[in-house]
């Protein structure tokens, strides 16, 4: 393994540099170069022991997510406190969240996890773009030897400032309150062709619009800027204040739009619903783009559970 600064800080805890600039993005070469001694969490599942980030802290992505019947589901409050303590998480140390990079449906794990460590108090946060892949390629050095972190006793007050509760949502689908309701799934989901396999049926929210989360990227697994983000949000007729609740299946890849519009696009009123269609059509609220009963067994049939 070589030996960098990032590594020898990474090791000395949260000494260094101020990091007034870090983030929502950054680039391996920003990393590397990077002296404030941020907190890296690699958030992938598996591949952290072939090889990760220096000083990065395994922290796998289920961490983060609900049951497997709702995976978008918050974690609760105190659970999710013991998690970050556990990471050595706190309120003031920057982190920096790493992901495969493998492809833009990656990303949202990224964002998903920077979502719940912002709502969670966490106030210096970036995303590595284009995650482990993207460092290897770049050339930088990788380390395979585990990190252990250090225990933290971060107190979480989980905020709704980014969150879309059900009410909420119930609310905007009734018309009592206005909101952009964006799907960020591919349109065979909106359409009502392709269903997640814990959805209990196809479909999408009432007055929602397509706005697949791939059009946030720049035809590889890297988010593309601020100006990407902007042109979507404009095309969907998104304006600066406007109110904006993105959804999913599972709030992964409605994590993604999020992060999109709210820290790269700087829009101020963007929320993410985590629990998604799964689940709301668990609930047996009102449903667009439902197939009809034939339509739907033709789906089961031929296998698109997606």
């Amino acid at each position: 393994m070589k030996t960098t600064l990032l590594a020898t800080l990474a090791l000395l805890g949260t000494t260094g540099l101020a990091v007034a600039d870090i983030g929502p993005l950054v680039t391996p070469a920003d990393l590397a170069a990077e002296g404030s001694a941020p907190l890296i969490l690699d958030i992938r599942e598996t591949g952290y022991e072939a090889g990760h980030v220096p000083g990065a802290i395994p922290a796998p992505y289920g961490l983060f997510r609900g049951p497997a019947e709702n995976p978008g589901a918050l974690v609760p409050e105190e659970e999710l406190e013991s998690r970050l303590r556990a990471l050595g998480v706190t309120l003031d140390r920057p982190v920096v969240v790493v992901h495969q990079g493998k492809d833009d449906s990656d990303f949202g794990a990224a964002a998903r996890v920077y979502w719940t460590l912002k709502s969670s108090g966490v106030s210096q946060l970036a995303i590595l773009n284009g995650g482990m892949n993207a460092w290897r390629d770049a050339g930088q050095p990788v380390q395979t030897e585990g990190v252990a972190p250090t225990p933290s006793t971060v107190d979480v007050t989980f905020s709704d400032q980014w969150l879309a509760t059900r009410d909420e949502v119930d609310a905007i689908v009734a018309g009592d309150r206005t909101a952009h309701l964006i799907d960020a799934r591919p349109t065979p989901f909106f359409d009502g062709a392709q269903a997640h396999p814990a959805a209990a049926k196809p479909g999408t929210l009432p007055l929602a619009q397509s706005v697949p989360h791939s059009g946030f990227f720049d035809g590889t697994p890297r988010l593309a800027g601020a100006d990407t983000a902007r042109d979507v949000a404009a095309e969907a007729g998104i304006g600066q204040g406007d109110e904006v609740v993105s959804f999913c299946n599972t709030g992964h890849w409605a994590a993604t739009e999020w992060f999109a519009l709210s820290e790269v696009a700087g829009l101020p009123n963007v929320k993410l619903y985590p629990e998604s269609m799964v689940g709301y059509s668990q609930t047996g609220g009102a449903m667009q783009n439902e197939p009809s009963l034939w339509d739907n067994l033709v789906r089961q049939v031929r296998g698109s559970n997606g």
